[in-house]
């Protein structure tokens, strides 16, 4: 018993100052605001403390790739458009941060509590939905052929919610699919007999699928959410349609969509219904 608790302070230990310096270097770096870096922090440290490798790795290959992709031409045009009407930029606050990780860290606690693969095939599911919609979104940015409705079909203003374009949608299908990949091979056995290779094989290509299509039917339901209920704004300056209630330093009208529903609560949403398919997969396998 003595020596689980040790054993325990260790890896708190190990994770409060990891994850502090996590934290502060995405802060530099200005990946994430004050209120952020705190939040990363605090998740960190209880990814770690709970978790396998699995766990909080497949949660730092999200930030690293998701903040590579933000900074990637975030000086195009094509890019300060689109994010003019977003609801928040590329530096990640508080609100985004627990909305992109925070049901991820309550499966996390659930497995610790109470083990299943269920659990962890869900935090993959929210994991991948995540990941996709922010892959989407940054490199769907620079697409060359104006985005689309996802409801009417027609085209849409680069920054809308709930336009799509070819380059976005491919971008979410690679996102979840590199979740995927990365949870497979955190997943993976140190090499043993020739024997066990197919099955070790086939439940990483089974994980990666699970993967790319929770998170591809995670990203298509935030879009869906961001066409209907997602909160918009008129700008009373410019006259754009926004996700922000103030635009061009005035407050901006609100349009349409549920006043309460966010963009942090629709990317939570579409999350937690992508983690619900990828469990039902998980069950089927």
């Amino acid at each position: 018993m003595v020596g689980i608790i040790d054993e325990w302070w260790l890896r708190l230990l190990a994770a409060i100052i990891g994850s502090g310096l996590c934290a502060g270097l995405a802060y530099r770096a200005r990946s994430l605001s004050g209120s952020g870096a705190w939040s990363a922090f605090i998740m960190g440290t209880g990814y770690v403390t709970l978790g396998e490798p699995v766990w909080f790795g497949v949660l730092i290959a999200f930030f690293i790739s998701s903040s590579f992709w933000s900074k990637w031409k975030r000086h195009s045009r094509k890019k300060a458009d689109a994010e003019a009407n977003y609801a928040k930029g590329s530096r990640r606050d508080a609100g985004q941060v627990w909305a992109n990780g925070g049901a991820g860290l309550l499966l996390c606690a659930a497995h610790a509590l109470w083990p299943h693969e269920g659990w962890l095939f869900a935090f993959i599911g929210v994991m991948a939905a995540v990941n996709a919609d922010t892959w989407a979104t940054e490199i769907g940015a620079l697409s060359r052929t104006a985005p689309r409705s996802i409801l009417s079909g027609k085209k849409v203003l680069a920054g809308t919610s709930g336009g799509v374009t070819p380059l976005g949608s491919a971008a979410a299908l690679a996102g979840a699919a590199f979740i995927g990949a990365v949870a497979a091979l955190l997943l993976a056995q140190p090499a043993g007999a020739a024997a066990g290779e197919p099955g070790e094989a086939a439940a990483a290509a089974a994980l990666i699928a699970a993967a790319a299509a929770a998170g591809l039917a995670g990203a298509f339901a935030d879009s869906l959410l961001g066409a209907t209920g997602q909160a918009m704004f008129r700008c009373q300056v410019c006259g754009s349609e926004t996700e922000r209630a103030e635009h061009c330093g005035r407050a901006a009208r609100h349009v349409r969509g549920f006043a309460a529903l966010n963009n942090d609560r629709v990317n939570l949403l579409s999350s937690l219904f992508a983690g619900l398919l990828a469990f039902a997969i998980g069950q089927l396998l």
